[in-house]
């Protein structure tokens, strides 16, 4: 009952996330929103500490991770529902990144040697966020501890928090980006671990 519960939050929580995204999409040239931006950047910008999760983000280490996830569930675990989760959250949730700069097309802050690629939403906080947590649900799927468990997911939230506000202390991204990315990302998250989790009901019911 109270994983039902938990689940269900969750997924009422992936809704609103996905509206925070939609607003962000459609108001990010509103006048509170260039505000609230102008002020998190002067508030972050140069910070050293923070500026060093940006690694966590980068594109080949996400690979090699997500490579990883994929062939421990192949080999350990024979799990290949899972293998397609990771190919799913991380490889389309790349995709649907970069999908979504495209169609929006915002610039990025003004910087030296600034990347060329388009600012909404910011692979780092959304691709970053959608690994990370498939490993965190990978690890803890099969963990009956749940103090262990929880201390998983508290350590990759602020990973993921982390992650994202250092695209906005590298003056890479706006801080609405970072939002933008955590909410689609969490949203696509959810999608996946919903079919994900339906798969395996059915399957168990099939051996049943």
């Amino acid at each position: 009952m109270g994983d039902y519960l938990m689940r269900k939050w969750l997924y009422i929580l992936s809704g609103v996330t996905l509206l925070i995204f939609l607003a962000l999409m459609v108001n990010y040239e509103h006048g509170a929103i260039v505000y609230l931006d102008g002020a998190i950047t002067e508030l972050l910008f140069g910070n050293n500490f923070i500026s060093f999760f940006h690694y966590f983000g980068e594109t080949k280490l996400i690979v090699g991770i997500a490579l990883t996830c994929i062939l421990y569930l192949w080999f350990k675990q024979r799990n290949y529902r899972g293998m397609l989760l990771v190919v799913l959250a991380v490889g389309m949730g790349n995709g649907l990144n970069q999908l979504m700069k495209n169609l929006i097309g915002r610039t990025r802050p003004d910087a030296v040697d600034q990347l060329t690629s388009f600012s909404f939403p910011s692979g780092h906080a959304m691709v970053g966020l959608l690994y990370l947590f498939i490993v965190a649900y990978i690890v803890t799927e099969t963990v009956k501890n749940q103090k262990a468990a929880m201390m998983v997911w508290i350590f990759v939230i602020i990973l993921v928090f982390l992650t994202g506000l250092s695209r906005i202390t590298g003056n890479h991204h706006y801080a609405s980006d970072v939002i933008a990315g955590w909410g689609l990302g969490f949203t696509w998250f959810m999608v996946c671990i919903y079919w994900y989790e339906r798969r395996k009901r059915s399957a168990n019911k099939i051996i049943n």
